[in-house]
């Protein structure tokens, strides 16, 4: 029996993935807790260690160019070479355990650029190390959104999603705070001079890189790939299996409809969360605390920078939540209809920051922005696996990185100068800006075709 995929190409019906127990799924997302244990500390530290370099603020954007520049060349290739690795470690695993070694070294690095001070500027230092540290972090995270898909079948994607956010949102809730922790509970230091990082963001790097190993060590020790041949028995054979790189530029043009319109839904939503990264610290302490856009190595300067790993670890706590429900209401109103809902509350959230009377009242802002990222981190690619042609799961999944990378490329370009020049060197103006586009966000996923929910509900009927 023929089936037509999201490409209009053809191939042989084929077995439906076995079943996996929520240990097993457990066990193959966990090594993407120490991912975005290491993604939060850098999301929200970095622009304050960058401006303790010597960064001005309408730099910052460009400064943060590092990271979708790495990951919109290192994903696809990534994913290119895993659809087509098999090993004593597997397909995937081997590509995220030699992330997690690297990326370690580079959380290391990162808080430590005074090590060259001789060689340039701390500020192009710390820039080449964040570039680094995202480089490593990409190696590592692209091959498990893969693996997901790899190992469940259409019905337990959602839910094999919404575990990964959830093990997502509990390591970005204990990266973004530790900072602020160490200093509250445990008394590091949080002071530093101009050109040095404060102990406590030191501290916290170090733990970050240990406990990044020790997660993706766990993955690879408790989690099953399938072999090639029962692999191809659920996904098909690869029919270019041995072509070089240039299938990456032909996959793309031949990328599912789904695909395309969740481009459109991917761009508005990372377009949004890199401007709020970005100028979060310098929205605390200009809009909330009232500091000069020039004061960056104030004692309240250092306050603004750990209420935002505060407030931070507050909509990943609330992701990490909010993901597990994703399945059951997802399986009640849809999947689009449940990423539109989320989008919009965060978009609503991030407007709200404008009208903050205090730090306070940004805990809510972040419980809406939680609301919306843990559907960003989930829905996305469950209507995307369920279009994706077989064999080509790790491509795609990396080329969708381009809808990922490509907006936040813009931000780092456009998002300093905005800032300074049409916004008066008022940053929040630029999460009002990122408010207004996870709106248009919501509004554009209504339009996205999902044929894996049209799959699931023929599959329904037919049993019934």
């Amino acid at each position: 029996m023929a089936l037509s995929t999201a490409t209009g190409q053809s191939h042989t019906a084929l077995q439906p993935n076995p079943r996996l127990s929520t240990a097993q799924i457990f066990n193959m997302s966990f090594g993407f807790l120490g991912i975005q244990f290491g993604f939060a500390l850098q999301n929200s530290n970095a622009s304050g260690i960058l401006r303790n370099y010597g960064a001005e603020v309408e730099h910052l954007s460009w400064f943060w160019l590092a990271a979708p520049l790495i990951g919109l060349i290192v994903q696809p290739i990534v994913g290119h070479y895993s659809d087509r690795t098999w090993n004593r470690l597997g397909r995937r695993r081997p590509y995220f355990l030699s992330g997690a070694i690297l990326s370690a070294s580079a959380l290391t690095l990162m808080p430590n650029a005074g090590i060259l001070g001789n060689i340039a500027p701390l500020v192009i230092i710390g820039a080449a190390f964040l570039m680094i540290m995202d480089a490593c972090f990409n190696l590592a995270m692209e091959p498990f959104r893969a693996l997901v898909a790899d190992n469940l079948p259409d019905a337990q994607r959602t839910k094999g999603f919404a575990i990964q956010t959830c093990l997502i949102g509990i390591g970005a809730v204990v990266g973004s705070a530790l900072p602020a922790i160490l200093h509250n509970w445990f008394h590091v230091s949080n002071e530093a001079a101009e050109g040095v990082v404060a102990s406590n963001v030191k501290m916290a790097f170090y733990i970050g890189a240990a406990v990044f190993i020790a997660s993706v060590i766990w993955t690879v020790i408790k989690t099953k790939e399938y072999p090639p041949k029962e692999y191809a028995s659920y996904h098909g054979v690869n029919e270019d299996q041995h072509a070089g790189l240039s299938t990456i530029f032909k996959d793309f043009a031949r990328m599912p409809r789904t695909m395309k319109q969740l481009g459109l839904v991917q761009f508005f939503s990372w377009f949004a969360l890199f401007g709020m990264w970005v100028f979060t610290t310098d929205t605390i302490a200009t809009h909330v605390f009232g500091l000069s856009i020039d004061d960056k190595s104030s004692k309240m300067y250092r306050e603004a920078q750990d209420w935002t790993g505060v407030i931070f670890a507050v909509y990943n706590g609330v992701s990490a939540i909010y993901a597990l429900l994703l399945p059951t209401i997802a399986k009640a109103i849809g999947r689009k209809r449940t990423h539109a809902i989320s989008l919009l509350i965060g978009g609503i959230g991030l407007i709200s920051i404008y009208f903050a009377p205090n730090k306070e009242f940004l805990i809510f802002s972040m419980v809406c922005v939680g609301i919306a990222w843990a559907s960003i981190l989930a829905m996305p690619y469950v209507i995307l696996s369920g279009s994706i042609p077989a064999g080509k799961m790790g491509i795609y999944m990396g080329i969708f990185n381009f809808f990922i990378t490509m907006p936040q490329i813009l931000n780092g370009i456009v998002g300093g100068p905005i800032v300074k020049n049409i916004y008066n060197n008022q940053p929040v103006y630029a999460l009002v800006l990122a408010g207004i586009f996870m709106i248009c966000a919501a509004i554009s996923v209504i339009y996205v075709y999902d044929p894996g929910a049209i799959r699931i509900k023929q599959e329904q009927q037919l049993s019934v």
